[in-house]
């Protein structure tokens, strides 16, 4: 480890020696990293990996809307404490460059892309406006986004789940303006939307007790107030003429490297109150959408549960070729979840033996394996009543037996 990363941790170890505050600590390292990276300053544009539409997709195109687990870039351009466009963030990547994704490599949707026979789906605040840059799909996903809009407020500029409505809105206005509205509408029905949503509800809400809002809400009541907010917003989706939609639940976040320093988790054992409300939560959001699906015609619809696949992941972690299941690739500390990822030399050298990149986000390798399992059930089944794999199937043909 350089002088230079030595004096970085001895800097922070000085200052957040007396801090235990999760936002304490948040606060002042947002303060320093905002030295070396001004959250005004313009980033430049990512460098996408050279890949382009199979002659014969599966559907038009892949539209995404969620938080930090499928953020492709968006926060690139806010003043935010939320990015990822610092190495060793995207080292593993395609082009071995950091893009804004929060991870190491690739995210869920880049995999689910090119299953479809799509190119990398580009960042809605990273297109010029025109028509051909959103043909084939557009990620309006932002870090820190949450359900409720003022969740991760505190991370700075972020686009919310409402925000992110109104830019599909702005898209498919475009698209009918320069499509015609017969071949907007067909293009829409066609393709895939996928929602992966709610995290920071928790993370930089309910957990924090913003607003007290833990007095005025029950985890129960609270996991009902986001579900059916979600819900609203997949109406609006099918009112506006999506007919395919893929809803991701949450992963075990009482698992992730900051909860296990942050709550002195023995021997790795993941935090059992956060899990329960996680599990709660999928259990409304898949009942959710299995109304969605008998209420509304025409509508195909899933719920993938993430909590499930990655617990089958830390279960059978050599199975499926994991060493290290409860700390970070990169960061600092106890589970490498006490100070985030800042800087190469914190970084392990192989991440793919990692469950977890750094204190909340996963590695490369599950974004794959989670990938595999929407798509077709590669490892074990997670999305219900179907997979994506039997969603586009052409027509006539018959789905995968469950």
């Amino acid at each position: 480890m350089s002088p230079y990363v030595l004096f970085l941790l001895f800097t922070i170890i000085l200052q957040v020696k007396a801090l235990r505050s999760p936002i304490e600590i948040e606060n002042f390292t947002r303060t320093l990293i905002n030295g070396f990276t001004p959250s005004n300053s313009p980033t430049p544009l990512p460098i996408e990996p050279p890949n382009s539409p199979s002659s014969s997709p599966l559907v038009p195109a892949l539209f995404v809307l969620g938080d930090s687990s499928v953020d492709c870039g968006t926060n690139n351009y806010l003043g935010t404490f939320a990015h990822a466009d610092l190495l060793p963030y995207g080292r593993d990547f395609d082009t071995h460059i950091p893009t804004g994704r929060f991870s190491n490599g690739r995210i869920p949707v880049d995999y689910l892309a090119l299953r479809l026979g799509l190119p990398f789906v580009p960042a809605f605040l990273a297109q010029a406006g025109g028509v051909q840059d959103m043909i084939h799909g557009v990620n309006y996903a932002s870090a820190g986004a949450g359900i409720i809009f003022s969740s991760g407020s505190e991370l700075g500029q972020h686009i919310s789940l409402t925000q992110q409505m109104q830019q599909v809105a702005d898209t498919f206005q475009q698209f009918t303006i320069n499509l015609g509205e017969a071949a907007a509408t067909d293009l829409i029905s066609k393709s895939v939307f996928y929602l992966s949503i709610g995290s920071n509800d928790y993370i930089h809400y309910y957990l924090r007790n913003v607003s007290r809002v833990q007095t005025l809400y029950l985890p129960w009541s609270f996991n009902q107030l986001l579900v059916t907010t979600v819900k609203q917003e997949l109406k609006n989706l099918y009112n506006a003429n999506v007919r395919r939609m893929v809803v991701m639940g949450l992963a075990p976040i009482g698992c992730a490297p900051h909860y296990l320093w942050q709550y002195n988790s023995k021997n790795g054992e993941c935090v059992k109150e956060i899990n329960d409300m996680v599990m709660e939560f999928n259990f409304a959001m898949r009942y959710m959408v299995q109304q969605l699906g008998q209420e509304l015609p025409n509508l195909s619809i899933t719920f993938c549960d993430v909590y499930e696949a990655s617990m089958d992941i830390m279960r059978k972690r050599e199975q499926y070729g994991f060493e290290v299941t409860t700390d970070a690739c990169c960061g600092f500390g106890p589970y490498n979840g006490w100070i985030l990822c800042l800087s190469p030399e914190m970084a392990c050298t192989n991440a793919s033996n990692h469950l977890w990149w750094d204190q909340f986000h996963p590695t490369d390798a599950v974004n794959s394996i989670l990938a595999d399992n929407v798509w077709s059930a590669q490892h074990m089944n997670m999305c219900y009543p179907l997979n994506l794999r039997d969603m586009v199937k052409p027509n006539g043909e018959q789905p995968d037996a469950e």
